[in-house]
C-alpha cells in the first residue's frame, strides 16, 4: 500500500472522533450514527463511509436492525490511533508531494527522507496512544459520557 503523506484532514479527525465518541458514550448499547453526528457534528456524508471503513478493518462493528449502530470490535485499551489513521490514510487519495520524482536534489536527497522519517516517528507515537488514552482524557476534561463505568466490550 501506497503510504499517503501523514496529515490531520477533516476525514482522519472525524473517525478518530467517531471511535472515541462510540468508546465513551457505548452504554453496553450499539451507538447509533445519527447520534455520534448530533454530539460531534459530524455531517453524515463522512460518518457513514468512515465508519463503514473502520467496520472492514475490525476497529468497529456493525450492528443491523433497528437498534442497531456500533460498537467497537476489541476493548478500547486495544485500538491505538495509528489503528484508525491507517485506515484514514488509506481511503485519502492525495498525491504525496513526497514521491514526486520531479524536484531538486536537496529536496530529494535531503528534505523529503527526513520527512518520511517525521512521518514514521509519528505513527510509532499514534501506536502509543489508545482509545481508552483518549477516553480518560475526556473524562478529566469532565465531558459527559453516556456511561460511567461499563464494560466497552462486549462478545
Amino acid at each position: 500500500m501506497k503510504e499517503t503523506m501523514l496529515k490531520l484532514s477533516k476525514k482522519m479527525l472525524f473517525a478518530i472522533e467517531a471511535v472515541v465518541d462510540i468508546a465513551y458514550n457505548a452504554a453496553g448499547e450499539p451507538v447509533q450514527s445519527r447520534d455520534i453526528t448530533a454530539r460531534q457534528g459530524i455531517p453524515k456524508r463522512y460518518l457513514e463511509q468512515t465508519l463503514q471503513q473502520l467496520v472492514r478493518a475490525d476497529i468497529l462493528v456493525g450492528v443491523r436492525g433497528p437498534r442497531g449502530g456500533y460498537r467497537l470490535a476489541r476493548e478500547r485499551r486495544r485500538i491505538t490511533l495509528a489503528d484508525i489513521v491507517s485506515v484514514i490514510r488509506s481511503m485519502e487519495t492525495s498525491d504525496d508531494p513526497i514521491e514526486d520524482p520531479a524536484g531538486s536534489p536537496l529536496g530529494k536527497e535531503v528534505v523529503r527522507p527526513l520527512w518520511r522519517e517525521l512521518q514514521d516517528e509519528m505513527m510509532v507515537a499514534l501506536t502509543r496512544i489508545t482509545v481508552e488514552d483518549l477516553c480518560n482524557r475526556a473524562r478529566d476534561a469532565g465531558l459527559r459520557s453516556g456511561i460511567e463505568e461499563s464494560p466497552d466490550f462486549i462478545i
